[in-house]
């Protein structure tokens, strides 16, 4: 019999058939959005909790609080209700009805920030209700434990599943936890594997991706272990997630748009080699918003 914790990870590899440029290269998706909570963040939000309670800092009866985009929060929301943990999560008021609501229905109480004040303004809510002793706030962005889900789980089963093959990674950069982990776990399987992440063009606005003001640059990045970033402009993020929908049956968000599309370029550049990127979560998340409206 299995617990909710015992249902996050291994998730399947996708071959790209319709939209890779290069018959020479093959390009897989990860389809994190079949975890049980619906996105990547299930991993770093089952092990952040986990090992905070096996460390003794959250305590009985201590509440969490955390700054999402919403992800983070729903997987932090479903993982705390398995846990009968009280949570607070504080985001941007810009966020989709789909992620305020599933957060709520998992009981977690969900604060909103003005949109201007972008995820800062969420981050400094968190830590200042941190800062009365109330609450544990697990602080994703800063959190060791984030990355190391991605080490012990993501990782491996890329290599597994590509029978050691895979010569290219690429993700989204947000917190980077999953590109942290990955790489860490890659590069000492083969240190030749490249590691791509993605972010934003100056004033693209993409959920999942950022550019960060280096004052709130995620203290888990390390520069050394991405090999090359790709800029991608909330444009072509969001044609390329609605391309993934109608051409390969990949029901996914903006932020997999991004990813997908430096993979895509890869795949043009190189002769030969297997890249695979990370599909962050799935699309019924954007349903409210403007993503599929045609």
């Amino acid at each position: 019999m299995s617990s909710i914790l015992d249902l996050v990870g291994n998730t399947p590899l996708v071959e790209i058939k319709h939209l890779n440029p290069n018959p020479n290269v093959k390009l897989f998706g990860k389809l994190e959005g079949q975890n049980i909570g619906g996105s990547v963040k299930d991993r770093p939000a089952a092990n952040m909790i986990k090992k905070a309670m096996e460390r003794g800092e959250l305590k009985p009866g201590m509440k969490l609080v955390e700054a999402t985009s919403g992800n983070t929060g729903i997987a932090l929301a479903m993982i705390a209700s398995a846990l009968d943990i009280e949570i607070e999560l504080i985001m941007p008021e810009h966020a989709t009805a789909e992620r305020i609501k599933t957060m709520q229905a998992y009981g977690a109480k969900v604060i909103l920030t003005p949109s201007s004040a972008s995820m800062e303004g969420a981050i400094d809510l968190a830590r200042e209700k941190a800062a009365t002793g109330e609450y544990l706030m697990l602080n994703q962005f800063g959190n060791e434990d984030n990355f190391m889900a991605h080490y012990h789980s993501t990782g491996p089963e890329i290599w597994k599943d590509t029978q050691g093959k895979v010569t290219h990674f690429v993700s989204a950069m947000g917190t980077t936890g999953t590109i942290m982990g990955v790489s860490k776990y890659l590069k000492e399987q083969n240190e030749n594997i490249q590691i791509v992440g993605t972010q934003p063009t100056e004033g693209s606005r993409i959920p999942g991706i950022r550019r960060w003001p280096k004052e709130y640059l995620p203290t888990i990045f390390d520069p050394t272990r991405v090999d090359r970033i790709i800029d991608v402009s909330q444009e072509d993020a969001t044609t390329m997630a609605k391309q993934l929908a109608k051409e390969e049956s990949i029901f996914s968000g903006m932020s997999s748009g991004g990813a997908a599309i430096a993979a895509l370029q890869l795949a043009r550049e190189i002769e030969e080699g297997v890249i695979v990127f990370i599909v962050c979560d799935r699309g019924d998340r954007y349903l409210s918003s403007s993503l599929f409206e045609k």
